[in-house]
């Protein structure tokens, strides 16, 4: 359901605009998936995230005489679902830290990993988390909302509410310093 075109993302804003509650619960449908995936990135915690998407969702809601025709909706509707998560987490005192599942990619037909392969890529993955986890909180979210989330540089802007720019810059950043780290940890 998720990346539908813009357009049709444009006609359901301009009906929701009007009052048709139907719009808006297809807006909410086709966003619910990453709405919580951007909350839980933040919050770290599934009833943390499940609460700041839904309040996310009410905002938006709220918000959409305010939303600028043209404007992608997920960026702005995302953004909205990253301050509410934002705050819960700040308001609750927590620091975070990213559980997110890394699994391989593998596709039926390819040859099943040997068992040494799946040890190293394992062990590879939890340091590689250890290292994300071990970032400051703003490079922490922009790597996972990046990466993790696999929004683009522009929808990864829209949400942490920072220029696409600083996306870029930060990113640059923050993989160069991951990637020392990987480097000085494989020649430990």
């Amino acid at each position: 359901m998720e990346g539908r075109p813009e357009d049709d993302d444009s006609a359901l804003i301009v009906r929701a605009q009007r009052g048709d509650r139907a719009a808006y619960e297809e807006i909410v449908q086709r966003y619910q998936q990453i709405a919580f995936r951007t909350a839980y990135v933040i919050t770290g915690s599934a009833a943390d995230a499940q609460d700041a998407a839904q309040e996310g969702f009410i905002k938006a809601f709220r918000a959409l005489d305010r939303f600028r025709r043209g404007a992608p909706l997920k960026p702005w509707l995302l953004r909205i679902v990253a301050n509410e998560a934002r705050n819960r987490a700040r308001s609750a005192g927590r620091i975070h830290r990213l559980e997110l599942r890394l699994t391989e990619d593998f596709r039926p037909g390819d040859a099943a990993p040997s068992p040494e392969a799946v040890v190293v890529a394992g062990d590879e993955r939890r340091r590689l988390l250890a290292m994300v986890n071990a970032l400051g909180d703003d490079d922490r979210i922009v790597i996972a909302t990046r990466y993790f989330l696999q929004l683009d540089g522009q929808e990864t802007a829209a949400a942490m509410g920072i220029a696409e720019g600083t996306v870029k810059s930060r990113l640059s950043r923050v993989l160069a310093r991951l990637r020392t780290l990987m480097e000085e940890a494989s020649r430990a």
